[in-house]
């Protein structure tokens, strides 16, 4: 048994509720390995367990994405070694702290030539864009898309990638200056806090047919708006409540607008297979190595001071990816 460092809420609420305590961190279980962590990646998704909008038993430790060096090993592993630089997302919480044990099955060996903390910058966003691309709604050359929050970190990815394949980015940012961040970053057309207008602004760059795909991080906000922006039996996909939770929903809403699809989307259930898992890092890795995707963190912070973390992505003052340094 030893102690590590960690960031732990006790009680829901705002970023206050963040707590940089000792804990005590037992040897790897039977398929568990222990991760000294590099760097910890922060994600919207945080926020929703801190403030409760996605449960946890309490008390808890946040965070589901971090980069480090295995330190031990439990028995039956076979998935990594004691040494290895590795990187995981999309797991059960822990992250926010020195070190912590967890699923050997749910890293990532790292390549040499992917630093820690880019790894923690990326794995979470980068393999969300993977799967959202290439599998929820398989992006084709010549298609238009639209990406709402494409200054926020997945969007910064997410629309590199779409032009690398080829599509015609429209992306919905929230400011003038995060619309020149989008611009160097993949998008074709930016349109600045539309609200109502986002559908007619959409409208008019599509020549009146909408768009086969909304990719809808915002949530609530942006909603009703999203499915305007749809071509007849075009997919909604909304991955996201940034804004807070969507409505219910009732099924007479897509078929009066042309038979949409409507979908939620998570991380977990695109790599729930260790094969998808690797499958989606080695695509990331791969447009990243190819130059096609360009990722730096834009916020680093110590790990004690994640509340701060917290306060800066909510009060929509960040851009690109976040982490915290232990």
């Amino acid at each position: 048994m030893t102690k590590v460092g960690a960031v732990r809420i006790h009680e829901t609420g705002g970023p206050e509720a963040l707590r940089f305590e000792q804990v005590e961190l037992k040897a790897p279980g039977p398929g568990e390995a222990r991760v000294r962590h590099d760097a910890v990646g922060v994600n919207f998704i945080d926020t929703y367990h801190r403030s409760g909008l996605y449960p946890l038993p309490l008390p808890a430790v946040l965070g589901t994405e971090a980069a480090g060096v295995v330190e031990a090993v439990g028995k039956g592993v076979s998935e990594v070694a004691v040494g290895q630089r590795v990187a995981y997302a999309g797991t059960i919480t822990g992250a926010y702290a020195e070190a912590r044990n967890l699923a050997a099955a749910r890293l990532v060996p790292l390549p040499d030539d992917v630093a820690g903390e880019l790894a923690a910058a990326m794995m979470l966003k980068g393999m969300t864009a993977e799967y959202l691309l290439r599998r929820t709604y398989p992006v084709r050359a010549g298609e238009t898309i639209v990406f709402h929050a494409a200054a926020g970190g997945v969007g910064l990815i997410a629309c590199q990638w779409a032009r690398a394949l080829g599509a015609r980015v429209i992306g919905v940012v929230g400011s003038a200056a995060k619309a020149e961040l989008a611009r160097a970053h993949g998008c074709d057309e930016v349109l600045v806090a539309p609200g109502t207008g986002l559908a007619a602004r959409v409208r008019e760059l599509t020549g009146g047919r909408g768009v086969p795909v909304v990719y809808d991080s915002v949530g609530r906000d942006t909603f009703e708006a999203s499915l305007d922006c749809l071509a007849p039996r075009g997919l909604m996909v909304s991955f996201g409540n940034a804004s807070g939770p969507v409505p219910p929903v009732s099924p007479l809403a897509l078929g009066s607008r042309g038979s949409l699809y409507l979908t939620r989307p998570t991380l977990a259930a695109y790599t729930a297979d260790r094969a998808e898992l690797l499958a989606s890092a080695a695509a990331l890795f791969e447009v990243v190595r190819a130059g096609a995707v360009r990722i730096e963190p834009t916020g680093r912070y110590p790990l004690a001071e994640a509340a701060q973390a917290h306060r800066d992505l909510e009060g929509r003052r960040t851009t690109g990816s976040l982490v915290l340094l232990p």
